[in-house]
């Protein structure tokens, strides 16, 4: 997608008539502006929803659904596990830092609790089990998995407890909260335009944001907000320009998106003088299965390891892409056959050896690299350490042949349908975007409030300095699109 559309700001007395007038203004229908719908909404304000696709969801609703919660949730508790907002706070400012946003996220821990209530009362259910087992995506309805809280050296700067919570449906589970949080914004009263882009900020005598410029159905429309307009747009993975200029490493890459994620809230605002946060910043999954990496080890292109396989997938993604390539999963035959079919998500091995000798030949690594790698990890393995990379115990095992490599380069499939990014094994999106308070007020370069507009989710800069965990997006989007929601009903 190009970034060439103009979004310069359009002044108020320049708008001849409005197709509608509201108080609220929500740009965007994704998790975020979900929630602040709902916010605004059941302030009490007359809410208006714009969204370019033809319905609901965004990339929101083709996620995985988890959300990262905690702090001692029901579903905590009743898997026999204390946490506490320090605790939660403690662990993700490790593993979405450095840089984290401080504020913002000892906020969002702090209310956690409570934000998984409010999921509660929205309709999502959770069952009370566990998921004890590395993975991306769990093939069950368990509604509580670890996100590498119990991983070295996480479980030393934190009490370890599994925060990713999810709702009662099986795989994908992002469809299933974007239908209960559309459901519940409009009950509380929020009215949808869908096939509408919003394309400018309009903008009144005094300064303040009054409302948007649109395309509805081939016909230019303008918007009234008699309060707030709340910018959900997404990020701009899908906007070539954008990443060029701010995050290229992700253009070589596949992109975890709707195709709709082209930066245009970020850059309308941008147009006003917004101030931006980490655009450089982006998260890349590799699409390498941790059930298999966790029974073996990953590798780089010279056969060594280079991280404990039993963190949260991201971050051994991360840790990947800085190796050299290419990156492989060595496993051996028990490890390969200790992972239920159904949890192999369609991969097989690429090459299949007797000797680890033969396999070297095979992925033209050095002679001798993976014997010293594989036989070093045997050795310790055998005493149940792992000095090098501290890999918990449970995993650890002296492999022996036959022995396997797996190619993260393949992707993997679930119900058929390739994972975004195969081919390349890498898939990743924005995290970067408006800078904003804690109440989604949108901040000039100056670092004032721009009256009247507010952002969240994706098109704003949340929690994350440059890690991500799985269910921050949704659970910082809809965290804060609710704040935002109710900044802006109150004018």
């Amino acid at each position: 997608m190009s970034g060439s559309r103009p979004v310069t700001p359009v002044r108020a007395e320049a708008v001849p008539r409005y197709a509608a007038e509201t108080d609220v203004l929500v740009v965007g229908f994704g998790c975020a502006g979900a929630a602040a719908a709902f916010e605004a909404a059941s302030a009490g304000a007359d809410v208006l929803v714009l969204e370019r696709a033809g319905g609901p969801g965004g990339s929101s609703a083709l996620s995985g659904g988890e959300l990262y919660l905690g702090g001692g949730t029901a579903v905590q508790e009743a898997c026999g596990f204390e946490d506490s907002a320090d605790e939660m706070f403690g662990y993700l400012r490790a593993a979405l830092g450095p840089h984290a946003d401080e504020e913002k996220l000892r906020l969002y821990c702090e209310e956690s609790v409570a934000h998984f209530q409010w999921f509660v009362d929205r309709g999502l259910t959770f069952e009370p089990t566990l998921w004890d087992a590395p993975t991306w995506m769990p093939t069950t309805r368990d509604g509580l998995m670890w996100l590498g809280e119990n991983a070295w050296p996480y479980n030393e700067i934190a009490r370890p407890a599994p925060r990713g919570h999810r709702c009662a449906t099986e795989a994908y589970g992002g469809w299933l909260v974007m239908e209960k949080l559309v459901a519940s914004a409009e009950a509380a009263g929020a009215v949808a335009h869908a096939d509408t882009l919003a394309t400018a900020l309009i903008v009144d005598d005094a300064g303040r944001v009054a409302g948007v410029t649109a395309r509805r159905h081939g016909e230019e429309v303008a918007y009234r907000a008699r309060r707030g307009v709340v910018l959900t747009t997404g990020g701009f993975a899908d906007n070539e320009e954008m990443l060029a200029d701010h995050a290229p490493h992700l253009l070589a890459h596949g992109r975890i998106s709707d195709g709709l994620d082209d930066g245009s809230g970020i850059r309308m605002a941008a147009a006003l003088g917004a101030a931006t946060r980490r655009m450089g910043v982006v998260e890349l999954a590799l699409t390498a299965l941790p059930a298999l990496a966790v029974r073996g080890m990953l590798v780089n292109g010279l056969g060594q390891r280079f991280i404990n396989e039993d963190v949260y997938p991201g971050l051994f993604s991360a840790a990947a892409l800085t190796q050299p390539a290419p990156y492989w999963v060595i496993v051996d035959e028990e490890g390969y056959e200790a992972v239920p079919e159904r949890e192999r998500w369609g991969v097989v091995p690429r090459f299949v050896s007797e000797t680890l000798g033969e396999l070297e030949t095979e992925l033209g690594m050095p002679q001798g690299a993976l014997e010293s790698t594989v036989g070093t990890y045997n050795t310790y393995a055998e005493r149940g350490q792992d000095p090098y990379f501290h890999k918990d115990a449970r995993w650890l095992r002296p492999l022996k042949g036959p022995f396997a490599a797996v190619d993260p380069r393949a992707g993997f499939h679930q119900g058929g349908r390739p994972s975004a990014g195969a081919g390349t094994g890498v898939a990743g999106f924005t995290l970067g975007g408006l800078r904003t308070t804690v109440d989604g007020a949108v901040l000039d370069v100056s670092g004032a409030v721009l009256p009247g507009l507010f952002a969240a989710g994706r098109a704003a800069s949340g929690i994350h300095g440059e890690g991500y965990v799985s269910g921050t997006s949704l659970g910082d989007g809809t965290f804060f699109g609710r704040r935002a929601g109710a900044a802006a009903a109150g004018g």
